[in-house]
């Protein structure tokens, strides 16, 4: 067999030039390896909130992604209304007992819009010495109006739920009906840094734990916010534990923008209560509507 050279003359199949193979994909194996080396050596960066996005990649998110992908089996919606770059505010509702949704919404946001999500953190988060380390690891951080400004100049994508506890807490009779939205303090802040609020919607989370009742009594003595009574813990102990397979959905609605208005109408409590109560009509009119389009929570699986 013979090819054709430069000049058009024919030469044997065996003198013609070679070119080097590309460097083959480095084996699973050697992945790891290389990551621990680093780990050990400390050849990695960490931000000044303690950031780390090497472990919450490679290990935090690939951890819970099998959740993602199988057992609840989320799927996004108008995923092209996240900006791709610059600062904005991710205002999500709050609910599941546990708050599985904002792990949930942190990978979707990491792999379907290349965003690394840096959620805000309520005090209880960061009194707990192991929770509060690996909160600030995967890019969480205190929901104070320092650490939000902060982030949200420095052109980051930060989650907040305003419902808080009431949210996450509520029982399941209320499902789907969104608290109160607090003081607004988050949507000063976006109007701070002149960044959009996104608004976001999850259904799903809602039917993981449903939550039938409350020990308030031992809640204080453990404080905690609340102590939660479903139908399977703690009748079944540690198998309680395990969240029912809901389907899950998640909508982010269109950017509200906050560039209109001059960072000192943040210092104005009737302002920012409109566009708090604006934000919320929204995130509720999303719910309603991403549930009828869910359908049932427990579909066949397939």
């Amino acid at each position: 067999m013979s090819v054709p050279d430069e000049e058009g003359r024919v030469i044997p199949i065996s003198a013609a030039p070679s070119f080097p193979a590309a460097d083959p994909e480095p084996e699973p194996l050697a992945r790891a390896l290389a990551f621990l080396r680093r780990r050990i050596t400390g050849d990695y960066e960490v931000d000044e909130f303690g950031y780390d996005a090497e472990l919450t990649d490679k290990v935090l998110l690939e951890l819970i992604r099998p959740l993602y992908h199988h057992w609840f089996r989320v799927e996004t919606v108008e995923v092209k209304n996240v900006p791709e770059e610059g600062g904005a505010l991710v205002v999500a509702n709050h609910s599941g007992t546990l708050p599985v949704d904002a792990l949930m919404m942190q990978v979707a946001l990491h792999d379907e819009a290349g965003r690394a999500l840096r959620l805000l953190g309520a005090d209880l988060v960061y009194q707990l010495p192991l929770l509060s380390h690996l909160s600030r690891k995967t890019g969480h951080t205190l929901a104070c109006r320092e650490d939000a400004d902060r982030l949200l100049r420095r052109g980051e994508l930060v989650g907040v739920f305003p419902e808080g506890f009431k949210g996450v807490g509520k029982p399941f009779s209320e499902r789907y009906k969104l608290q109160r939205f607090g003081r607004g303090g988050f949507v000063a802040s976006a109007i701070r840094a002149g960044v959009p609020i996104l608004p976001v919607a999850v259904v799903g989370a809602e039917e993981i734990y449903p939550k039938i009742g409350d020990l308030p009594t031992l809640a204080r003595l453990l404080g905690l916010p609340y102590l939660p009574i479903t139908p399977f813990f703690p009748l079944l102990g540690p198998l309680g534990l395990v969240p029912l397979p809901s389907k899950w959905m998640i909508e982010f609605g269109e950017p509200i923008r906050t560039d209109e208005y001059d960072p000192a109408d943040a210092d104005d409590p009737m302002l920012v209560f409109n566009i708090t109560d604006h934000v919320r009509e929204v995130v509720q009119q999303m719910l309603n509507e991403l549930r009828l389009r869910r359908g049932h929570a427990f579909p066949p699986f397939l």
